[in-house]
Order: structure tokens, then C-alpha cells, then sequence
């Protein structure tokens, strides 16, 4: 009895292993050389990168189990849109020959499409059709087809990534995107997983939390957040992740990743706001994880916090990886902006969102699906 356990275990541990080994997907390793540079960030401790506040708190493997019992077993009532959701097509020559004014395009979920009188940049591109290595290991996206396919976007200046989870960072989508790139702009680590991928060391920068860049007229920062990373099942917390300020001289934008609501809005709106824009994450939240997504009613708190004319609910609207409502996200934070007296955007996914435009009022698209 006794060897049979072990030999069933044994052989998941190597089935795991060839997996990883062989499925590039999980992406790259930190080195030790990595480690040794990432030693002096005060967000590195022990060989992790670490939150201020002492979150994520581990589960446990029992507590794992249970988390996963309850994926797999609850049922979510109107998890996802019943009819594939409804996008507006993004004419490519329009993209390729835009001069204008700063402007967005929402791919669901966190993906972007940014836009300014000289340059393109990419946000979090997923733009696969599940956030898992296997498709097999998640529910499909709920839009049908993407508003432009990878192929017919232009050349891209620079790609923002926030962290290397597999719905923010993927590498079907990187691949096709990689030699198209001017610049990678990532948090410490994550240039890991792109090497890995074939992108070219010099055209990655990877930043600790308050480092900034300059692109020619662009201005980034790389901002705190509070979340956690990991690709595999060994390297929990290995990479940073964080939030990012994008500003010229015409915008000022903010663009939260995945974040657990905490003073550093509060921090980044006193050292960098106001901002004309903020993304910010509203979606995927639960009981079970408070820390590290934020509920909606927090996600408006944090777009007064860091000081934004207006707010975008993100992190919704593509992907089921939570187990509330899939319109629960929009309704929730909508209510509490009419409270709290805060101005949002919720664009259909594809439609133009300029920056300079506060007047514009989106239909309640969502609940026609």
C-alpha cells in the first residue's frame, strides 16, 4: 500500500516536471545572478518579493484543497455572459495612421491598446483564449474574436507588463507580439520569462517599485500593488509585480494591475496624480482572498485615493476566474461612483476611449448579455 502511494506520487512529481520542462508557457527561471540583483530591493526578502503588508497569507495545502473543492464544485449563477459579448472592430490602417489625441482600446479583462500623436503601447496584451498553459485548465474567453488580431496590429513602442500571471502575461500573445517591440518595460524578474521567449535582453527593462523611464516623450513608473506571482507551481513570488503611471505631456494615466486595496493608491495619487485616467482592477475578488483583488466598493475608493477624473473598472468582462457574477463587478462599482460622487468609463470592449473626452456616457452595454 505503502509503495504504491509513493509511486503514484513520484509519478505526478514527474509528470509535473516534464510538463514544465517541456510546456514554454511556464516561462523562465531566476537565476542566482538574478537573485543576488534583486537582493538589494527593499521589496525582496529570503529570496521572495514581498508585499508591505504581510499578505498573501499562505493557505495551507489543506486550505488550497478547500479552495479548490469550491471552484470546482460551486455553482456560480450567471458566471458567464450567455451569448458571446459584443465588441467594435479596430480598423488596423486607423491604428497604424493615428496622429490624434491620446486615446484607449479595451481588449477585456486588462488588455489595452494606448495610444498618443506618436506612439503605441500595449498593456497586460492577453490576448489568448484561455489564462491557464493548458486549455483545458480554464473556461474560454467570452468574447468570440478579439477587436484586432495580433497580426494587423502596427508596430508597437512599448509593452507594460504588470506581473506574469497567466491572464496579464502570456506567451502565445508575446510571441506573435515580440519582434514587433521596441521596448518591454516589466517589474524585476518577469524579463525572465521573456527572455525565455525569444525577446532580446536589450529590449527589456525590468524596474523595482518607484523606478522611472523615459521613452522619448513618455514618461513610466513603475508603482507598487498588492498582489503576489508565479507561474509554476515552485516559484510563488519570484517576480515583482506592480502598477504603472504612463504621462506625456498631453496625459496623465494610471494603470493598476492586480491589486489588493492599501495605501500605496493614497501614496501614488499624492506623488504623481492627479491623473485624467485611471484603470483599475474590479473583478475576481472573493472572500477567500481579500488582499489581494479588491471588491468594487474599494476599487472606487482607490480612483478618489490616487486622484483620477475619471475610472475605468478593469480585470472583468473577459475571463471567469472567481466565483461571483459576471456582471457584479460593473453593477457594484457603478452604484458606489454614484455614491461617492466619481466619474467612470465603461467602454464596450473596441470602442475609442479619448482620453480628453470627460462628457462622453457609455451605454449599459453588459446588461444586454
Amino acid at each position: 500500500m505503502i509503495i504504491g502511494v509513493v509511486a503514484f506520487i513520484a509519478a505526478i512529481v514527474v509528470i509535473y516536471m516534464l510538463m514544465v520542462h517541456f510546456t514554454p508557457d511556464f516561462g523562465g527561471n531566476i537565476s542566482k545572478e538574478r537573485q543576488d540583483a534583486y537582493s538589494v530591493s527593499e521589496n525582496y526578502r529570503k529570496g521572495k518579493f514581498v508585499n508591505k503588508k504581510d499578505v498573501p497569507k499562505s493557505n495551507g495545502f489543506f486550505g488550497t484543497l478547500n479552495i479548490a473543492r469550491k471552484f470546482l464544485f460551486t455553482k456560480v449563477s450567471n458566471g458567464r455572459p450567455e451569448k458571446a459579448l459584443a465588441y467594435e472592430k479596430i480598423d488596423s490602417i486607423d491604428v497604424a495612421d493615428y496622429k490624434g489625441s491620446s486615446r484607449l482600446f479595451w481588449f477585456g479583462h486588462s488588455a489595452f491598446l494606448l495610444q498618443t500623436k506618436k506612439h503605441s503601447i500595449l498593456i497586460d496584451p492577453m490576448f489568448g483564449e484561455v489564462a491557464a498553459p493548458y486549455s483545458w485548465l480554464g473556461d474560454k474567453r467570452f468574447n468570440s474574436q478579439l477587436p484586432i488580431e495580433i497580426e494587423k496590429i502596427p508596430q508597437i513602442d512599448v509593452v507594460l507588463i504588470s506581473h506574469d500571471h497567466y491572464d496579464h502575461l502570456d506567451y502565445g500573445s508575446i510571441k506573435l507580439l515580440k519582434d514587433k517591440v521596441k521596448m518591454f518595460y516589466v517589474p524585476l524578474g518577469v524579463g525572465a520569462h521573456l527572455e525565455a521567449w525569444g525577446v532580446d535582453k536589450d529590449r527589456i527593462k525590468e524596474l523595482d517599485w518607484w523606478d522611472e523611464v523615459v521613452y522619448e516623450d513618455l514618461n513610466f513608473v513603475c508603482t507598487p500593488a498588492q498582489h503576489f506571482s508565479g507561474r509554476k507551481v515552485t516559484d510563488g513570488q519570484s517576480t515583482l509585480w506592480s502598477s504603472w503611471v504612463i504621462k506625456n505631456n498631453e496625459t496623465n494615466i494610471f494603470f493598476s494591475g492586480d491589486s489588493g486595496y492599501g495605501d500605496h493608491f493614497k501614496k501614488i495619487g499624492e506623488k504623481y496624480g492627479p491623473f485624467d485616467f485611471a484603470m483599475l482592477e474590479c473583478g475576481q475578488y472573493n472572500e477567500m482572498w481579500p488582499d489581494i483583488h479588491m471588491f468594487p466598493e474599494e476599487t472606487v475608493q482607490a480612483g478618489l485615493d490616487v486622484n483620477t477624473k475619471i475610472a475605468m473598472p478593469i480585470h472583468w468582462g473577459a475571463f471567469k476566474l472567481a466565483l461571483h457574477d459576471w456582471r457584479d463587478p460593473v453593477e457594484r462599482m457603478v452604484k458606489k461612483a454614484e455614491e461617492l460622487d466619481l466619474k467612470i468609463r465603461v467602454p464596450e470592449i473596441g470602442a475609442p476611449i479619448y482620453i480628453s473626452d470627460e462628457e462622453v456616457k457609455d451605454s449599459f452595454w453588459w446588461r444586454d448579455n
